[in-house]
C-alpha cells in the first residue's frame, strides 16, 4: 500500500509541530524518520493511523483519503501494551478477535505467530512472567498477525538493552521480507535506521522539516555497518552531534550545511 502525505500542516495549541510535510512512501518500502525528540516524527505516524487529522493537507493511502484508524493501519509502540491478566496467545489472538475472527480460529493463529517470532512453549504465560524482549517479541507477533498493509513503528525496541534490540531488529526484518508491508519507522537510534530502512528522512527540530534524505535501498546489510560509515556521519552532523570539533566544518561540507 502506498501512502502520500501531501502537504501537511499541524500544530498543537499554537505549537506549531509539522511544516509543510510531503512524501511518498512506496508500496512495500521501509522509510525510516530520524530527528530531534519533539520535532513531530510521531505526529507524522498518529496522521497516518489516522489517529489525529492534519491542519491542514492530507495523506491518501492507495490514492484514498485516511479519515480514521483502520486493520490494515497498524501503529506499534514502545511500550508493548499487553493485556497484563492475558496469556501471550491471548494477547495476539485478540488483535484478530477485534476483528470478529472465531476466538479458536485466532487463538490458533496466534500460537503459529508466536512461533515465528521465537515464543513457542510460551503461549501460556504472563506478560510479568517473561523478559522485556520476549514480551515485545509477542507485540511484534500481534502487529503483523492482522497482515496490515502498513505498519507504523514508534520506537518499538527503544526500551531494550543493545543486544535484545539487534535480535528484535533481526526478527523485524525477516517478517518485514516475509509479508512485505509498507513501514514507517521513528527512531533515535541511527543504526538501526541505517540497518532496517530503504530511506531514511532526517528531520528538523520543531517545526520538522526534511533536512536531508538517504536512499539505502539495494543494499544487503549485516549489522556491521561500515560500508555505510560516511551516511552515519552526516546524519550525526544533521542531528547536532558533533564526534571530533576539529572535523565539524569539514563533515558540514559533507552534508551540504
Amino acid at each position: 500500500m502506498k501512502l502520500s502525505f501531501e502537504n501537511i500542516q499541524k500544530s498543537f495549541s499554537g505549537l506549531h509541530v509539522i511544516d509543510n510535510f510531503s512524501r511518498d512512501i512506496e508500496d512495500g518500502e521501509l522509510v525510516a524518520l530520524v530527528g530531534p525528540s519533539g520535532c513531530g516524527k510521531s505526529t507524522l505516524l498518529h496522521i497516518a493511523a489516522g489517529l489525529e487529522a492534519p491542519d491542514s493537507g492530507s495523506i491518501l493511502a492507495d490514492g484514498q483519503p485516511v479519515t480514521g484508524p483502520h486493520p490494515q493501519r497498524t501503529l506499534m509502540f514502545q511500550e508493548n501494551a499487553l493485556y497484563p491478566w492475558l496469556t501471550l496467545q491471548q494477547n495476539v489472538a485478540l488483535a484478530l478477535e477485534f476483528q470478529q475472527v472465531d476466538k479458536q480460529e485466532a487463538r490458533t493463529q496466534a500460537g503459529n505467530w508466536l512461533a515465528k517470532v521465537n515464543l513457542q512453549g510460551f503461549e501460556a504465560y504472563f506478560p510479568h512472567q517473561v523478559s522485556g524482549g520476549m514480551r515485545q517479541r509477542a507485540a511484534l507477533a500481534r502487529a503483523f498477525i492482522s497482515r496490515p498493509q502498513v505498519l507504523l513503528l514508534d520506537e518499538p525496541f527503544g526500551a531494550l538493552d543493545a543486544l535484545t534490540r539487534m535480535t528484535l531488529q533481526d526478527a523485524l526484518r525477516q517478517l518485514i521480507r516475509e509479508e512485505r508491508p509498507t513501514v514507517l519507522l521513528v527512531t533515535h537510534d541511527v543504526d538501526e535506521a541505517l540497518f532496517l530502512a530503504d530511506r531514511i528522512l532526517v528531520f528538523s527540530a520543531r517545526p520538522a522539516t526534511v533536512l536531508r534524505e538517504f536512499n539505502l535501498a539495494h543494499h544487503e546489510k549485516t549489522h556491521d555497518l561500515s560500508e555505510f560509515s560516511a551516511i552515519r556521519r552526516q546524519i550525526l552532523v544533521l542531528l547536532g552531534i558533533h564526534a571530533e570539533q576539529d572535523n565539524f566544518a569539514k563533515l558540514l561540507e559533507e552534508v551540504g550545511v
